[in-house]
């Protein structure tokens, strides 16, 4: 089964995500907004609950709630047509990377981390210039405290549900 970690921003921060996500994300009805803390990996049952679960618990326990800001949009291009609400990066969120890519957790880091949380993708190249262009010119201050991961796992369907969370700190 596939399985992933992110961490869900607050009620408002989604709310202003999925403001533009009803519209430019085609993903919209599969998982809500959302900052990827580990993409997606494949693992049965028996490592979920003998390995990774545990993991998941000690640094979840090891981990300090921490501040995200932010302040403007950003994309992903020429490598794709993704627009996304740009999470300042900051030692603790980069950290909590870290520690999700060692020990007893699968290490299938394929990119360079980039915090985030996706608003628009799947663009034509058309409409990306002008979505981007729009979305560009936009200022945002956004704070939010993330204070919890989740583990989740895919769906038939392709949806994401939650398999488990995990409170900094406990």
């Amino acid at each position: 089964m596939k399985y992933g970690i992110a961490a869900f921003p607050s009620k408002k921060i989604q709310d202003e995500a999925n403001s533009y996500r009803k519209r430019y994300d085609p993903h919209y009805a599969l998982i809500p907004p959302h900052i990827t803390l580990k993409e997606p990996f494949e693992a049965d049952e028996e490592q979920i609950e003998s390995k990774i679960i545990p993991e998941l618990k000690r640094v979840a326990k090891e981990t300090t709630p921490f501040n995200i800001h932010i302040q403007k949009v950003s994309s992903f291009t020429p490598v794709t047509n993704t627009i996304y609400l740009k999470v300042e990066p900051s030692d603790e969120i980069a950290s909590l990377n870290e520690r999700l890519h060692s020990d007893h957790l699968p290490d299938n880091k394929q990119y360079s981390f980039v915090p985030h949380i996706t608003i628009a993708q799947k663009l034509s190249d058309e409409e990306y210039s002008d979505v981007y262009g729009t979305l560009s010119m936009l200022k945002f201050n956004i704070e939010d405290k993330i204070d919890r991961f989740q583990l989740l796992y895919q769906l038939e369907n392709g949806a994401w549900s939650v398999y488990e969370t995990f409170r900094f700190g406990e």
